[in-house]
This record gives structure tokens, sequence and C-alpha cells, in this order.
């Protein structure tokens, strides 16, 4: 048997990967977060599926489930939200897993800042603007961040900066960035992205606080910060440019 960590994509049920989709039809058993997995997801699972869902499980309790599917010879979809890669507890799951001798496969997903991007339609790599993305969170009733990746220090590039798992510390995100940013900064506030709820908040870092407020968003948004939110003047890509070389046909 196997375990599929499959990013299950940022929300909306039809952002799973044909590969993740797969992979959830044939497994016998799924363990998913019912706090942030699309309950529609769900439906494409086996009809005689075991559904487990880790919201309120130790982790203990949900690499027990995983050996207990691998001694009964059952394969396991792992549903995490997002992309597996970012933010998404996978790395302790399969040490335990390695130590145990479960085989497991991840499986990527869209991960919430594409799809904070996509519903903004914003490219967050401009050229000329912003060529570096800093995805990155905060510390507040989460593990402790590394010395060194304190948002000021982070943020002394002034590069595109995207947090998750921050909205609820909004004051403090705008106080510790704000002297390498500004408060004329363009910011967005993405929060449940392409959801039928989502909710988008455009500001700057001056204003952006206040209308998290307002809105009560409190979880499951994405942060955005950078200069690429708003920019319209820029050269062209060099990718397209009729200056550069290209191969004949049949060369």
């Amino acid at each position: 048997m196997t375990v599929y960590f499959i990013g299950a994509g940022p929300g909306a049920a039809d952002l799973i990967t044909l590969r993740g989709l797969r992979r959830l039809e044939s497994s016998p058993v799924c363990l998913y977060a019912g706090s942030l997995v699309p309950r529609d997801l769900l439906d494409s699972c086996p009809p005689d599926a075991r559904l487990v869902d880790t919201a309120n499980l130790t982790l203990d309790q949900i690499v027990s489930e995983l050996a207990t599917a691998h001694r009964a010879g059952l394969d396991v979809a792992r549903l995490h939200s997002g992309d597996p890669s970012v933010f998404s507890a996978v790395a302790e799951q399969m040490r335990r897993l390695d130590a145990l001798g479960v085989p497991y496969e991840v499986v990527p997903g869209v991960p919430a800042f594409a799809a904070a991007a996509a519903s903004l339609g914003r490219e967050l790599t401009v050229p000329g603007v912003g060529q570096t993305i800093i995805l990155t969170r905060t510390s507040a009733r989460a593990t402790p961040m590394p010395p060194g990746e304190d948002l000021a220090t982070l943020g002394a590039s002034a590069a595109t900066m995207v947090l998750h798992l921050a909205v609820q510390r909004i004051d403090a995100v705008v106080a510790e960035l704000l002297p390498s940013y500004g408060s004329g900064c363009p910011v967005a506030v993405v929060a449940r992205a392409s959801r039928a709820d989502e909710v988008i908040l455009r500001g700057t870092l001056g204003d952006i606080a206040e209308q998290v407020r307002e809105a009560g968003v409190r979880r499951t948004a994405v942060i955005v910060v950078g200069r690429v939110l708003s920019a319209s003047e820029f050269p062209d890509s060099h990718l397209y440019s009729a200056e550069r070389a290209r191969a004949c046909d049949g060369s």
C-alpha cells in the first residue's frame, strides 16, 4: 500500500490535479482536514471508503491511522489543503512513515498564494518591478520562526512578500513591514481564495489593517505585499521579445 499526500488545492474542488483526483478515487481510506478541504472532494472517494477528519487529531493519531491502513494493505489518500510543499505539516508525517517503513508519494497541488494571485489578476513576478517572492508566516500561536526569519529582516529587500497564517496579526505585520516598504506600498488580502465566499481586500500598508478588521477576516487568508500589485509601467519580458534569438524551423 501507499500513502498519497495529495495537495487538495486552495478551496475550489475543481482545482485538484488530475493525478490527485485519480489517487483519491482509488484509495479506500481518506484522511482530510475538515476545516480546510472542500467537502465536495470527498464525493470522489470510493463509495465505501473510510473517511477520517483529522481536524481534531494529534500527529500520533494521524500516523496510527496511516499505519493501520498499511497493515491492512490499503492505499491512503491524505488530503492537505493547498500544496504539500508549503506550511502543510507533511514533513513530520513523512519522517514518522520513514521510521515505520511505510511507503508514500507526494502529489503537488495548487498553493493558496497562486489562487490569490489569480483572483487578484496579477503576476507576482513583473519585469523591472519584482522578481523575488518571499513565502513566510508569523509565529503567533504556532511554531516559532527560526532566527533571522522575522519580518523586519525578510522585508529588508522590499521583495514581494506573501504571508500565510498571519491575518490575525495584521497590525503587527504592518508595523514590522512599514520601515522597509512604506505606508503607501500596495497590499492585498485574499480570504478563502477560489471559493464561493472568497473575500478580496486591496489597499496599502497604511490602511489594510482597518480593512481587515471591518471585513471580519480572521483566518484562511493570504496577505500579499509588494509593488507588483499596482505595477503598470514596466518593460516587456525578454521571453517574447523580437530581439531574442530563436532557432529557425527545421534546425
